[in-house]
């Protein structure tokens, strides 16, 4: 019969009778989960920004769209004029053969 110890000890039961290099990785793994933690929110709290530095953004990025609906209105205006032309174009060719 294997050797069993029926005694109840107090502890983490996870730490009990496990290799020492198993619990070496365990407070690794608890130090990187910790310092992780830390540097969340240490990043957490730099990120409040001042009120000028919101109303610069949010006047770059009114700038910004401002500058991509005048790009895409001019793409627009370039293909209504040619659509007008592919128009003309077939307009005076039917006129043609209808003439003849």
């Amino acid at each position: 019969m294997p050797n069993v110890s029926l005694e109840c000890g107090f502890g983490v039961r996870s730490l009990q009778d496990s290799p020492s290099g198993d619990v070496m990785k365990r407070i690794a793994a608890f130090l990187l989960l910790v310092v992780f933690s830390i540097s969340v929110v240490g990043s957490l709290h730099a990120q409040t920004i001042s009120p000028q530095e919101n109303a610069r953004r949010s006047q770059k990025a009114a700038k910004k769209q401002q500058k991509m609906l005048k790009k895409v209105s001019k793409k627009q205006r370039k293909a209504m004029k040619k659509y007008a032309k592919a128009q003309r174009k077939a307009q005076n060719k039917a006129n043609r053969r209808y003439r003849k």
